[in-house]
């Protein structure tokens, strides 16, 4: 992937609520983040770090600014564009893993790629859940697996699309810290041999800081952007 900004983000306001409860959240963002690298953001509950990963992965809409993500400004695109454009350019994982519970992990996986039309859906999601480790849990559903193995089921259906955007918003907060990490090493490998960019919300330093930069946000705004004191351990680029 071509060095550039996958992701930027231009003087973006995003105000929620009504009346008396209207927030300010997101207070001129300017950010920039380059294509195939691993960014970590950071801060405060209520920081508004979360709301600034959903913008970029076009859930939730700027008031005002400008958002490009993946070679597309998303704030003139209709709810079905925007949904089109989150089908072919981004994955994202949720702490709660969000699988649909009456699917199995096959079908869960091959979800998206079905929305998209592709005949291959399901020979691409048993290869992913493959790749994964999860080859003998393909008709399984979600109450019959792990947290650890939910949450690679969810891994696999963000990746599943080869997406140019990985998105992941606190991946290891339902998890031990074991398993936590064995999805950490999953996430880093996969972002490093497919050059996706990856942007992961985390509370923990620890974790943010094996990427290749980390933001710190407070109170809606950027308060600082680094690049990480060391780069990723060979053992989560392996």
């Amino acid at each position: 992937m071509a060095n550039g900004p996958a992701i930027a983000l231009k003087d973006v306001h995003l105000t929620l609520g009504d009346g008396a409860g209207r927030v300010h959240i997101l207070k001129g963002i300017d950010l920039e983040i380059t294509a195939g690298t691993s960014v970590g953001l950071v801060g405060p509950s209520g920081s508004g770090k979360s709301t600034l990963l959903m913008v970029m992965a076009g859930l939730e809409r700027a008031d005002s600014g400008m958002v490009h993500v993946a070679g597309s400004e998303l704030g003139p695109l209709s709810e079905d564009a925007l949904a089109q454009f989150r089908g072919r350019n981004v994955g994202i994982i949720f702490q709660s893993f969000h699988l649909v519970p009456n699917m199995t992990a096959l079908e869960n996986v091959a979800v998206p790629l079905e929305l998209a039309g592709d005949r291959t859906a399901f020979d691409r999601a048993e290869a992913e859940l493959q790749a994964v480790g999860l080859g003998h849990r393909l008709h399984h559903y979600p109450a019959q697996m792990s947290g650890g193995e939910q949450q690679r089921v969810a891994v696999a259906r963000a990746l599943v699309v080869e997406p140019e955007i990985l998105i992941a918003d606190e991946p290891t907060g339902n998890l031990d810290d074991s398993t936590g990490t064995q999805i950490v090493d999953l996430m880093f490998h996969a972002q490093k041999k497919r050059r996706t960019t990856l942007v992961l919300v985390t509370h923990d330093l620890g974790l943010a800081e094996q990427c290749d930069r980390v933001i710190r946000v407070r109170s809606g705004e950027i308060e600082e952007a680094s690049q990480s004191a060391a780069p990723i351990a060979e053992g989560l680029s392996a």
